[in-house]
């Protein structure tokens, strides 16, 4: 397998990059990206994430999922089973084409998810989506915003056993939990702006770290868009938390990205 990266986590269908897809992507190749994993927020973006998969086909490789928050700005709310209902044919309609069910997960959030109901509907439209990536064997790719502990617990009772927590920031107790079930863990380029999240990086084994953008979100200036070809800057902060160079990093990350994806072909 070439040498370079894998971007386990990225937004490539959002609207941010709507104008310039391919100068981004161009980029993200130049730096050394030879795959990045593009899931979804909601269904409008399902039929989206195909196509660019099909203009830049073995580069990238779409999911599909519906966040636990829906909408956006001030009209970011928390989902409701309404929001999944109506499109689960899709998922079954392109699973052949999917590597991954995500962006799925929990976000319980106060201002997002104050009510019981509001979480207990976060619960059902995640818990679904778990079960069809038992039916269609496909990894899960996983928001635990406020959520950490019950997000790892949720999974581990369905017996989930392929699932890459992005942008992690719960408890090291609660990430070992995750390690123990063989869940991975991936980190963006901001957290090299976090402390507390190097003292997390350090206790996850390096065979369970994943490279992510979360881009356009979760670069190191939050008013700049973030794109895929920063997944060097996570790796780097990686190696310096981890003191091992950027080297070992970029190799033992992609090897457990294709282990995590089986069906990325890089």
């Amino acid at each position: 397998m070439a040498r370079g990266f894998i971007d386990c986590h990225c937004h490539i269908s959002a609207s941010e990059f709507t104008t310039d897809t391919d100068d981004v992507l161009l980029r993200a190749k130049k730096t050394g990206l030879k795959a990045l994993v593009a899931v979804t927020e909601g269904a409008s973006e399902f039929e989206k994430v195909i196509q660019l998969s099909k203009i830049y086909p073995g580069f990238v490789f779409p999911c599909f999922g519906i966040h636990p928050l829906q909408g956006s700005g001030q009209d970011l709310h928390s989902v409701k089973v309404q929001d999944l209902e109506p499109f689960l044919h899709l998922f079954q309609t392109y699973k052949d084409n999917i590597v991954a069910i995500g962006e799925i997960g929990l976000d319980f959030t106060p201002w997002y998810a104050s009510t019981t109901q509001e979480r207990d509907e976060q619960m059902k439209v995640f818990t679904k989506q778990l079960e069809i990536s038992k039916e269609l064997d496909l990894p899960v790719n996983v928001h635990s915003r406020s959520s950490a502990k019950v997000t790892i617990a949720t999974m581990k009772e369905l017996g989930i056993r392929q699932a890459l927590l992005h942008n992690f920031a719960g408890k090291p107790s609660v990430a070992m939990e995750g390690v123990q079930a063989g869940f991975y863990f991936s980190f963006p380029p901001a957290v090299s702006k976090n402390e507390q999240r190097a003292n997390l990086i350090r206790q996850i084994p390096l065979e369970h770290v994943c490279l992510e953008t979360d881009s356009p979100a979760l670069g190191l200036d939050k008013h700049v868009r973030n794109e895929p070809s920063n997944i060097a800057i996570s790796s780097e902060y990686i190696a310096k938390v981890k003191g091992v160079s950027s080297d070992v990093v970029m190799e033992v990350t992609t090897q457990n990205a294709l282990r995590l994806f089986s069906k990325l072909k890089v």
